[in-house]
């Protein structure tokens, strides 16, 4: 399990224990997370689950592979750490991981 720390757009934060194996979007769908709606229920169709990963965190998240950084094109204001929540799987690693969440999903 990790602890994932959620930080709203309005600045608003939410540190969530989050079981391993889960995905991010899902640990902040459970729990009625603001900002994330994971409209695809995590088959990486849509960038509703947009989150932006603290820098510090990158690397240790495996970096997106080829259909996400298709959807991720497709954000109104991507960053250079964005993420798709739902393809970042949560495990023992990830504890203590930051996301921000954007002002808009699309």
């Amino acid at each position: 399990m990790a602890v994932i720390t959620y930080i709203e757009h309005s600045g608003k934060e939410h540190e969530i224990n989050v079981e391993n194996g889960k995905t991010v979007m899902q640990g902040a769908v459970d729990n009625l997370v603001e900002g994330v709606i994971g409209e695809c229920g995590g088959c990486c169709s849509c960038a509703t689950c947009h989150v932006i990963v603290d820098e510090a965190w990158y690397e240790k998240t495996g970096g997106p592979n080829e259909d996400e950084v298709d959807m991720l094109e497709a954000v109104p204001a991507p960053a250079k750490t964005s993420r798709l929540g739902c393809q970042i799987t949560v495990s023992d690693d990830l504890d203590g991981l930051v996301v921000r969440l954007p002002e808009e999903q699309y």
